[in-house]
């Protein structure tokens, strides 16, 4: 039994405090008040009652946001109170003591309900004649009988009359208050409008404010998380009390404050400031000022262990700072790694996943992340993890030289010697708090995920990690070939598509996160924590063409082993996890505000059940790349071309949702049959080097289908292709009718296609993917690989000053340390989207390469 559940306890107004700071973070929030002495101050002509202006503020505020509600509940009459409040109609009023939801409730009393209520009303008339200061109120359901204006001695004895009069009628329903005494033919109270209210809203909280004797039964109806509010003095079932009706607003004001916070994501820090971790099992975001705010275990598409990213501190976070909350003065990456440091004047802390123990044959592995902390200063840790999204509870406990996670499904260990920290509750969680004052030594922290048992030592130093970890990556970096163009830049988006890339299954991220919007404060918040055969072909296409095979290699097979597990390759989903084929079913967490308000925060996602005619051309495109690049395609690697050009054979006529995975029916998308005959064309490429008689009996295919697309994907409205057949929408992805070689260069049909696109969907340095109504509300920002389409498009027919020209100004896109997100708004000049994203780095490579293959630099 927690000390505020206690009966009689009354909160601190620290206390108080603290739990109006949780329940502004509260998913689905009920904010209710009664009305006298709560919103309007007691006066003794109960006419003028009128509520503060500043409470009035404050309902207003709260009632405006998302899945906030707010009801005031008073023994007025609903039609009186409506009038004299002038609340709003987002604000819900219940009036008579929760016996009216609306104006005509009068109609639903049965003719013996109404014949007892108007006797009522006759006898306490009667009564109130002994003197001007009584005041009778019917009601729909009753009546009132004010007593504050009259003479005390009659007064009493008329409440006496009352009492023993009609207020022992059979069928009356006696409520006292504050110099009042109410009949009704109606047994409801506060509690039962608060409860109804509750349900209607599928509130997971209720504040609750009232001074009255009738505030009581809404008070005892308060459990968990809810908080009551008595106003005044007197006694109550409240566990916290405010002094007056301007306390009251006071305490709307602030609520209103921090719950417009919580849902605006707390001032959250611009996407491209964050940086990428990775050990090639799972993946961590590091902000530049020090905290880890997002990652999952045990891989990247599992839940979250810190979500800070989508939901402020309260979702999870890991945060090394300095006590006066002073910024550092350098965030960046150590050279040819996917470690960071990030320093201030006295300190600097060296963040990266344990990359020194790679184990490819496990399917998940050990995860460490490393926080090496050297220098002089003081800082504060705050580690905080949030188990599955933070909707799991998370305790902490002390043992030697660290911490132990409690909660979690595999064990979990904050290995920090020389650390004393304090455990803080947090609502159903626990955070761990340390102020240090560092000497000089280094001091390690090293969180452990899915260790076996409680292992305390560990064999290997940080220092040994630290260099294994940057061997790791610089290996693999050295052997690139980069271009001439952007060398720096490519090499950093080429270690972010290696770094996307799960080791254990050779499957490859999209995206390390989910959920960051497309625009902001909107709904287009998807999961792209998972490998779509599409995008992962094309990300390993652009590091084969660095001079990387394995990851183009190890992709294949991942591949294999879901073409295998299927009746035949034309079933081929467009998504699926990186281990497994597990169904990945979209589901929304309400538990989470979203990066800076965006909301809703999804898991899964529902394009796997969308047909996707275009991904065969990626793969098939990828095994050509690696058989030109003289590296062997395997037996069962040439059988899946084959089964997948069978595959297109069967379906390619067919229409399909597209690579933009619009939510709305299918059509006969141009990019997808381009995406088709790419996949014919690249498998006689191949066929024409290991198994030349096949290529005959391909080549009819690959002409039938580039013919539909040039006769049926034109139009001449728009002098150019559009979308889908009979469509007039353009779409970026038109573009692939030149890159992919269906039509050369020089074809005007190309040209023109180009120029509409580049008149209707480029914006300064960015691209959008389309214009048109997709079905969502809100429009996106531009999609930065459709920047790097246009750029390769004007290499390709000769506009190299174009392409020079928006490549530079695509570089001025990312972020301090090299990364770029999905998309460009360039009204806000705001990056959006999930971050990184593999799509954004495969571009911006394949541009540069494009570039350098045309001495355009």
């Amino acid at each position: 039994m927690t000390e505020d559940s206690r009966a009689g306890y009354i909160m601190t107004p620290e206390e108080v405090d603290a739990r109006l700071r949780e329940l502004a973070r509260v998913p689905v929030l009920l904010v209710a008040c009664d009305y006298d002495g709560t919103l309007a101050p007691i006066i003794d002509n109960p006419d003028e009652a009128r509520p503060l202006r500043e409470s009035v503020a404050g309902l207003r505020q709260l009632a405006a946001m998302p899945d906030t509600h707010v009801a005031v509940i008073s023994g007025r009459a609903l039609r009186d109170l409506a009038a004299l409040s002038r609340l709003p109609e987002e604000i819900h009023l219940v009036g008579s003591h929760g016996t009216e939801f609306d104006v005509g409730f009068a109609e639903h009393l049965s003719a013996e309900q109404r014949d007892l209520r108007d006797r009522v009303v006759e006898a306490l008339n009667d009564i109130a004649r002994r003197d001007h200061g009584f005041i009778i109120e019917p009601k729909p359901a009753g009546v009132a009988f004010h007593y504050r204006k009259a003479d005390p001695e009659i007064a009493g004895a008329a409440v006496t009359d009352v009492l023993k009069g009609p207020g022992k009628w059979k069928g009356i329903h006696l409520k006292t208050g504050k110099m009042v005494v109410e009949l009704s033919v109606l047994n409801l109270n506060k509690g039962d409008a608060l409860d109804r209210l509750r349900a209607d809203v599928s509130a997971e909280a209720v504040v609750f404010a009232g001074d009255d004797a009738t505030d009581e039964d809404a008070f005892a109806r308060l459990a968990g998380p809810d908080l009551g509010l008595k106003v005044g003095h007197g006694q109550t079932l409240a566990r916290a009390r405010l002094d007056d009706p301007q306390s009251v607003a006071q305490m709307l004001a602030s609520l209103a404050e921090r719950r417009r916070a919580w849902l605006m994501g707390e001032h959250a820090l611009p996407i491209e400031r964050h940086s990428l971790l990775s050990d090639q099992r799972t993946v961590a975001l590091v902000t530049a000022y020090g905290s880890v705010n997002w990652m999952c275990h045990p891989r990247a598409d599992s839940p979250a262990v810190f979500a800070g990213l989508l939901g402020g501190a309260r979702a999870g976070h890991f945060s090394v700072s300095r006590p006066d909350d002073s910024p550092p003065i350098s965030h960046r990456y150590l050279n040819g790694t996917m470690i960071t440091e990030t320093r201030w004047s006295d300190v600097t802390v060296t963040d990266y996943l344990d990359c020194s123990d790679q184990r490819p044959t496990e399917p998940a592995g050990r995860t460490n992340l490393i926080r090496a902390i050297d220098g002089t200063g003081r800082i504060r840790i705050e580690f905080a993890p949030r188990l599955d999204f933070g909707r799991a509870p998370t305790g902490l406990h002390v043992i030697d030289g660290g911490l132990e996670v409690w909660g979690a499904a595999e064990t979990m260990v904050l290995l920090s010697p020389g650390v004393s920290w304090e455990i803080v509750d947090q609502g159903p969680h626990q955070t761990a708090v340390a102020d240090v004052q560092l000497d000089g030594t280094p001091l390690e922290l090293m969180l452990r995920l899915g260790v076996h048992g409680r292992p305390l030592r560990t064999d290997l130093t940080e220092t040994d990690r630290r260099q294994a970890t940057e061997q790791h990556w610089r290996n693999w970096a050295q052997k690139l070939t980069l271009p001439p163009v952007a060398s720096e830049e490519v090499e950093r988006s080429a270690l972010v598509l290696k770094a996307l890339c799960h080791q254990p299954s050779g499957a490859m991220l999209a995206a390390a996160t989910t959920s960051l919007p497309e625009v902001m404060g909107g709904v287009r918040n998807w999961d792209y924590r998972y490998c779509w055969p599409r995008d992962a072909a094309m990300s390993a296409a652009a590091l084969l063409a660095l001079g990387s095979s394995t990851e183009a290699g190890d992709l294949l097979d991942w591949i294999l082993e879901r073409v295998e597990h299927l009746p035949s390759p034309e079933q081929l989903r467009p998504v699926y996890p990186l281990v497994g084929d597990e169904a990945l079913p979209e589901a929304v967490l309400p538990e989470l505000a979203g990066y800076a308000g965006s909301r809703p925060v999804r898991i899964g996602n529902a394009a796997e059940h969308q047909v996707q005619l275009d991904v065969f051309g990626p793969v098939v495109d990828l095994a050509w790349r690696l058989c030109d690049a003289e590296v062997t395609l395997t037996d069962r690697h040439w059988e899946v071309v084959k089964a997948v050009v069978g595959a297109v054979a069967t379906r390619w006529h067919e229409p399909d949702h597209g690579i933009w995975e619009e939510r709305r029916p299918p059509r006969h998308h141009v990019h997808s049959k381009v995406m088709c005959w790419m996949a014919v064309d690249r498998a006689i490429k191949i066929a024409e080097r290991i198994d030349p008689e096949l290529a005959p009996y391909w080549r009819p295919l690959r002409h039938q289908i580039a013919a539909d697309v040039i006769l049926n994907g034109w139009s001449e409205q728009r002098r150019s292709y559009t979308t889908a057949y009979g469509s007039t929408d353009l779409d970026a992805s038109l573009l692939w009718i030149g890159l992919s070689g269906l039509l050369p260069p020089s074809d005007s049909r190309f040209v023109s296609t180009l120029k509409a696109v580049e008149s209707e969907l480029r914006d300064g340095q960015t691209v959008y993917r389309y214009r048109h109504d997709d079905g969502l509300p809100g429009t996106e920002g531009g999609f930065l690989i459709c920047t790097s389409w246009l750029i390769e498009a004007y290499v390709l027919i000769g506009q190299l000053e174009d392409a020079r020209a928006l490549f530079d100004r695509y570089l001025d896109l990312c972020g301090p340390t090299g990364l770029l997100p999905e998309q460009y708004d360039p009204a806000s000049e705001r990056l959006l989207g999930n971050h990184p994203q593999a799509y954004s780095h495969l571009g911006l490579i394949n541009a540069a390469i494009a570039l350098s293959g045309s001495n355009g630099y």
